[in-house]
């Protein structure tokens, strides 16, 4: 019995019809190999990836592979997305016994869930070899197998303890900006080699450093990693939206998927460069990536979905590269081929080209062309909405839509922040997913907690309704409650203190896609410590201090993997800045937004408004509207013109 139909991932339900018995994780699932005296052969993936689809196709839904599987195996599949805590204690066994990690992801485990042998995508001749050798391990070497687990979960254990303390001073965030440069790619922008990954979270640190200090390597640096992903196959030069990867170190060729949170963050990042250089580049990709957050990805709910497919009808690409004669059949000449790069050779497949920009884009010429693109066949959407995924794109709304003047786009961030409010939260709790409006069974792990509450945060200052500030500080203090550890300060594990127990409670500090569960919270709590009120001040901002101290020795050491730590360090050093612009003046409020640093406060509206601590004691000057500008608890004097605010910011 295939037990996937009444999931709600839609990665589970590409599986519900395998010959596979598979079996969602749960008590049930694990006691079931217990009764039958099998191993778990456990699979986890998400719905946009390509050699997940290639595996399920190749061996998930061939009939002889899965009777073997089901003969000797119970067979659990996973979401990666919707159970991030089941991904990470896998995942960090699989790095233990291979060196490297990815998906799809192929665990063996004993009935209690410890792993014995784990890998990634294996082609069917050899799955099925190992099909067998596993199973008739289990019979003959049983004891050396469970051994074996044993070892592989105290290995797992003995890495996952907290980071000592190592303080994050005005040396750290140097060191880090020079390493960077060193270890920066001087001709293509970003980091590394093939494949090379969207930096977003580094580039927001380093442009927060260039702000702070006046450093114009980092504003450099910066800059031309954002031109040349722009400008190549990464971003989509017609639609919108980044793919998750470059397969080359020149961004050229992308891998195709579309994900939310990437999405999100790069957003953010680019209405934080335009504000402080006013690049058009950064000016239109902001303005086409959250286009694409609206036109792709918002579901009916209001929410937002979590990726496109790397696939179009199992072709990955199919949908967005051309030739010379199909811009030729849209466009009457060949006008866009040289704009695009588009060659008789290809830089794709099969003589076709992905779209980079040589040039300034035509907007009747992009409009053509995508309005020729919608007629082919498109990528499949995973439409599940996650919890801190839609918290990223709720702060990067909020914040964009206040920078370039965009009150639509804060607008499409309440109705997010609606949605989660009304189906995530359960008995006062946050859970992980939710699809169609019917919410999932997964608890909320940290780094929900912690995005969605900095997205409530945002909200609170775009808008400065108290409400939002209610939620997020609610959101926090169940944060500081169900995920510190009791052992080491500053600390925190990604799954609550009541969750389901695993064989190892993850706690990973490492920002790498998307920000670690606490380096999103010590964000958060610091921009609450800003605007909470006197009461909550001195808990949020220690906290804040206390979590940071944490990943000193990560920021400093590997500042690739601590981008989001960085920029929280960089606003704690900044302040962080606060504009409380009182009165109605547009004026002053359009300044405080253009001129506002990275990680800055700028929350606008009446002289002791009800429930918005940033506005109190804060009155109009001789009967004009006013801005008040602090740095931490240290402030100026109010100004009235946005003349004098620019300067003071």
């Amino acid at each position: 019995m295939n037990r996937l139909a009444s999931a709600t991932s839609p990665y589970l339900l590409q599986h519900a019809d395998n010959p596979v018995e598979w079996w969602q994780w749960g008590a049930d699932a694990l006691a079931e190999a217990k009764r039958r005296d099998v191993p778990i052969l456990l699979s986890i993936g998400y719905a946009a990836c390509h050699w997940c689809h290639v595996m399920a196709h190749e061996s998930f839904e061939d009939a002889e592979t899965a009777a073997v599987m089901n003969e000797h195996f119970v067979n659990i599949k996973v979401d990666r997305e919707e159970r991030p805590d089941i991904d990470a204690v896998y995942m960090a066994a699989t790095q233990a016994m291979t060196g490297q990690g990815g998906w799809p992801m192929t665990c063996f485990l004993t009935p209690d869930g410890e792993p014995f042998y784990c890998g990634t995508y294996f082609p069917t001749p050899s799955f099925r070899r190992l099909l067998d050798a596993v199973a008739e391990g289990w019979q003959s070497q049983r004891k050396d197998l469970v051994e074996q687990a044993s070892r592989v979960v105290s290995t797992i254990a003995g890495g996952a303890g907290p980071l000592q303390e190592s303080v994050v001073d005005e040396a750290t965030l140097a060191g880090a900006a020079e390493i960077l440069q060193r270890d920066a790619d001087p001709v293509n922008g970003g980091f590394g080699g093939a494949p090379k990954f969207p930096p977003s979270m580094v580039l927001e640190f380093l442009l927060r450093h260039h702000e702070r200090t006046g450093s114009e390597d980092a504003l450099a640096l910066a800059d031309r990693t954002a031109e040349a992903m722009a400008r190549g196959g990464l971003y989509d030069q017609l639609g919108g939206g980044f793919a998750r990867y470059s397969v080359d170190a020149e961004w050229i060729v992308p891998h195709f998927e579309k994900m939310l949170y990437d999405n999100a963050l790069l957003l953010r990042f680019y209405a934080h460069l335009w504000r402080r250089t006013g690049s058009t580049t950064a000016w239109r990709v902001a303005n086409g990536t959250a286009e694409f957050l609206a036109a792709e990805l918002r579901t009916p709910e209001g929410g937002f979905a979590s990726s496109l497919d790397a696939d179009t009808e199992g072709v990955e690409g199919l949908t967005y590269v051309w030739t010379p004669e199909q811009l030729r059949e849209v466009l009457g000449d060949d006008s866009a081929a040289e704009l695009f790069g588009v060659t008789p050779e290809g830089t794709f497949e099969e003589g076709a080209s992905t779209l980079r920009l040589f040039g300034e884009l035509p907007e009747t010429t992009r409009v053509k062309l995508l309005e020729a693109r919608a007629k082919r066949p498109q990528p499949g959407r995973d439409d599940k909405v996650i919890a801190s995924w839609n918290g990223l794109a709720i702060t990067a709304l909020a914040e964009a839509g206040v920078a370039l003047d965009r009150p639509q786009w804060i607008q499409r961030a309440v109705d997010a922040a609606e949605l989660l409010l009304r189906v995530h939260v359960i008995d006062g709790r946050l859970r992980r997913s939710s699809r169609d409006g019917a919410v999932g069974a997964s608890a909320g792990v940290l780094e929900d907690y912690a995005c969605v509450a900095d997205g409530f945060l945002a909200l609170h200052q775009a808008t400065a309704e108290p409400r939002w500030l209610t939620e997020a500080t609610r959101l926090l203090d169940l944060a500081l409650t169900h995920f510190a550890s009791p052992d080491a300060p500053g600390a925190y594990f990604d799954t609550a203190d009541d969750a389901e127990t695993l064989v190892q409670r993850p706690a990973d500090p490492t920002d790498n896609a998307s920000p670690a569960g606490a380096s999103a919270l010590a964000g958060a709590l610091l921009t609450a410590s800003a605007l909470a009120g006197h009461a909550s001040v001195a808990k949020y901002r220690e906290a804040a201090e206390q979590a940071l101290r944490r990943a000193g020795a990560l920021a400093g050491r590997v500042p690739r993997f601590a981008g989001h730590w960085l920029s929280v360090a960089e606003a704690l050093q900044a302040g962080p800045v606060q504009v409380a612009v009182v009165g109605s003046n547009e004026e002053l409020l359009r300044a405080a937004a253009r001129g506002v640093h990275g990680g800055g406060i700028v929350l606008a509206g009446a002289p002791d408004a009800p429930g918005v601590p940033l506005l109190a004691d804060r009155p109009l000057v001789e009967g004009s509207a006013a801005a008040y500008v602090c740095r931490g608890y240290v402030c100026d004097r109010p100004v009235t013109t946005a003349e004098a605010l620019a300067a003071q910011l």
